[in-house]
């Protein structure tokens, strides 16, 4: 699952940077996780599984999902729309395992402990020896600098959800959190957009073209239903900061497409940038797993809550 994440969750900026270029972001984001969140709670619906929360767990709920996905969502989109998909993949990299980690010993859930120090210090050198000369090459203008701004405060809302998430996991399974944390933040952001956002009505017609649609489709199914449900059950079982170590290799897989596929160059520097950001997230993995030896009914209830993502 882990391995999967860092595959789509490498190529997502791109999928992004296409379909906002010509959708209204909040409606290209709003269906994408509104149909996403339906899907899953259909699927638990027809396998007779519990689909709706707790009545008291329901004002968390929306606020987590408010902060998680139509927050993260809203102000990263915009943010995306003045500067590079490069440049982003940078501020989320460097941003993401780092305020996973500051916000799960904010909130008791982890200690941070000297190894974690030292995965996050070299997966940040790593990140910045591979996108960095090139993000650093021009000068940024205003515009810019609110983007960056924009992606910064995105990540931000995401990772603090995503801690937010983990004690609602003691009674939401991990599918079901996925689903109903879908839902509600695709429909605040896409009723959100059709009454405030520009273009959100002429971008309900569908008229997209097929790059933008096959973008969509891509951020749907692999992006949101597969990945998320994969992300939420490593959350629950590895605890919030160590799958954010993906933002350590999803990167790489990034600019090894670009090499592969589009004729990108790879020197020196982004090679040395490349081996220190798996290095990192290979030292906070093993950490973890010196510590931790699954137990088979944990490993069994693991197995039957994530049917979907099979």
């Amino acid at each position: 699952m882990f391995v999967f994440i860092c595959f789509v969750w490498g190529t997502t900026w791109l999928a992004m940077k296409i379909g906002i270029g010509t959708v209204a972001p909040g409606i290209f984001a709003g269906l994408r996780w509104t149909i996403a969140g339906i899907i899953l709670l259909g699927f638990r619906g027809f396998r007779g599984e519990r689909v709706m929360p707790p009545p008291r767990l329901v004002p968390r709920l929306v606020f987590v999902s408010v902060v998680l996905i139509t927050l993260n969502q809203i102000i990263q989109l915009y943010g995306l729309k003045y500067i590079t998909a490069g440049l982003a993949a940078v501020i989320s990299s460097a941003l993401t395992p780092i305020s996973l980690v500051v916000f799960s010993v904010a909130a008791g859930q982890e200690r941070f402990s000297p190894r974690q120090a030292g995965a996050i210090g070299v997966g940040v050198i790593g990140v910045l020896m591979l996108f960095g000369p090139s993000a650093v090459a021009g000068t940024l203008d205003v515009w810019e600098m609110i983007g960056a701004a924009g992606v910064t405060v995105g990540c931000l809302c995401y990772t603090a959800g995503s801690v937010m998430t983990r004690p609602i996991m003691r009674t939401l399974e991990p599918v079901q959190l996925a689903g109903l944390t879908d839902l509600i933040g695709g429909l605040v952001l896409l009723f959100s957009s059709l009454a405030i956002e520009p273009g959100a009505w002429e971008s309900m017609h569908f008229h997209w073209g097929w790059p933008a649609f096959l973008a969509w489709l891509y951020l749907l199914i692999p992006g949101a239903l597969i990945s998320t449900t994969m992300y939420f059950l490593l959350v629950r079982d590895w605890g919030a900061s160590r799958p954010g170590t993906y933002a350590f290799i999803s990167p790489v897989i990034a600019v090894v497409i670009g090499c592969s596929f589009f004729g990108e160059k790879l020197d020196w520097g982004e090679a040395v940038g490349m081996v220190l950001m798996l290095s990192a997230a290979g030292l906070a993995l093993r950490s973890f797993a010196l510590r931790v030896a699954p137990e088979p009914a944990r490993v069994a209830s693991l197995s039957s809550s994530s049917g979907l993502t099979r």
